[in-house]
């Protein structure tokens, strides 16, 4: 049986283990247990992992998704589904459920960043309504001296 529940930083090292085994997912030092401890608590209710709990004596985590808001907008990230869970509509149920606590908040709109030579994220996100926004040009700015955050 596949349940979805709020992440907690007690699930860091698995969701980390499945981030990291993920193909296309970029994971910079702004991924440590301190910094996403941080960005749950700041976020709270907004990021989900799912598990099987198919054996009784036995709970694996085979999904997870990041979510989190400026108080405007909603930012989905680090989606993951376990290769072997592919296809079961996991990934689409983590999805609906961030997009419906980001509503409850009062969060219409959400955005997410995606690699152009990621084809298969584009295709699954398109395939769920999102929409591509050729019109404008992401930036960035680091104010430290790690290149990896």
């Amino acid at each position: 049986m596949i349940v979805l529940r709020e992440m907690q930083l007690e699930d860091y090292e698995a969701v980390i283990k499945l981030w990291q085994q993920t193909e296309s997912m970029s994971l910079r030092d702004c991924d440590s247990k301190e910094s996403i401890g941080y960005y749950l608590e700041r976020n709270a209710g907004l990021s989900f992992v799912a598990l099987d709990q198919a054996d009784m004596n036995q709970t694996k985590l085979i999904g997870a998704i990041l979510v989190g808001t400026d108080g405007r907008r909603g930012y989905l990230q680090h989606l993951a589904v376990s290769q072997g869970y592919r296809g079961q509509k996991i990934g689409y149920q983590l999805v609906e459920k961030s997009i419906g606590a980001l509503a409850e908040i009062g969060i219409p709109k959400t955005h997410l960043f995606v690699y152009q030579d990621n084809i298969k994220a584009q295709a699954f996100y398109e395939k769920l309504g999102w929409f591509s926004r050729d019109e404008i040009r992401m930036y960035s700015f680091n104010a430290s001296n790690n290149e990896n955050v």
